[in-house]
């Protein structure tokens, strides 16, 4: 097996999950994942956030607000929905993941909730279609103002695992509250948490980068991390809430604490860093912002 650093697009197409989750653990902590809205209108004409994003560096490509029912990407040059994935494969030349959203109709509201087309819930309908799509891999997570709770992401596992099967990579988690009160700052994950998303058959498990949501600190990270690592999985850190003007401060700072002897190293939101000492975790960060994100510090890692 390569690690996923030494990967071309043509050993993309004959991994499974599990191969490309072999791939991402022996690249030692620098696999980068943007997170791109094809909904959105591109940065630039006639090109792909996916491609741009690609372009500036990025290992895995991850859609979000992406209804697989009703697929649209901006810029693409395909409009059959069937067709769109494996087109962004073949432009790109990397895996594609999509995002799925546990909305628990009972989450106690932090806020007023959106309400989201069937095709970006997490259900065994939507499971079954985006593996018509050929994404490579699912994550299972919430958007703001979602109602996502971590007992519906539990369910969502298990029920992409049935569907999916044992060889599909599934990442899931939370990087923020979603709109839920009782599931906010260092409320969203715990131990407990962890190995119940484990248990139920998730790959990665995501949670918010140190410093990134009140109360999540360093030194309880680390433990998490650990946690997960001795359960077998990998970690996927998150920085999903974060204003332009601070971005440059937090990415250097998350760039120091990767450095940390013994610290973790790991982003989310729309661009994801599998960096760690432990050589398992994984970073994401929010879209708008992936591409410079990506080109600021992304080629001091490279080898």
């Amino acid at each position: 097996m390569k690690r996923l650093l030494d990967c071309s697009a043509s050993d993309f197409r004959k991994m499974e999950g599990r191969q490309l989750k072999q791939a991402i653990q022996a690249s030692e902590g620098r696999v980068i994942v943007a997170e791109v809205i094809g909904e959105f209108a591109p940065l630039y004409p006639a090109i792909t956030n996916a491609e741009l994003a690609a372009a500036f560096g990025a290992d895995l490509l991850l859609l979000n607000w992406f209804d697989v029912f009703r697929p649209v990407v901006n810029g693409l040059d395909v409009n059959e929905p069937d067709h769109m994935v494996e087109r962004l494969k073949q432009l790109t030349g990397r895996p594609v993941g999509v995002n799925l959203e546990p909305v628990d109709p009972n989450a106690k509201q932090l806020e007023a909730l959106a309400s989201l087309p069937k095709g970006r819930m997490a259900t065994a309908e939507s499971l079954q279609q985006a593996k018509r799509l050929g994404v490579d891999f699912i994550c299972l997570t919430g958007n703001p103002k979602t109602g996502v709770t971590n007992d519906e992401i539990v369910k969502a596992i298990e029920t992409a695992r049935a569907v999916l099967g044992e060889d599909a990579l599934i990442i899931a988690g939370k990087m923020h509250a979603a709109g839920v009160a009782d599931e906010a700052g260092s409320g969203i994950v715990s131990e407990e948490v962890v190995v119940r998303f484990i248990r139920a058959g998730a790959d990665i498990v995501l949670m918010p980068a140190p410093g990134t949501v009140p109360g999540v600190t360093l030194d309880k990270t680390e433990k998490l991390v650990r946690v997960a690592h001795e359960h077998g999985a990998l970690v996927m850190l998150t920085i999903g809430q974060v204003r332009k003007e601070r971005m440059s401060i937090r990415f250097a700072k998350s760039r120091l604490r990767a450095k940390w002897p013994e610290r973790i190293c790991t982003i989310s939101a729309t661009l994801a860093i599998m960096a760690s000492p432990f050589q398992r975790t994984l970073w994401h960060i929010p879209s708008l912002f992936a591409a410079n994100a990506i080109r600021t510090f992304a080629w001091q890692d490279r080898p």
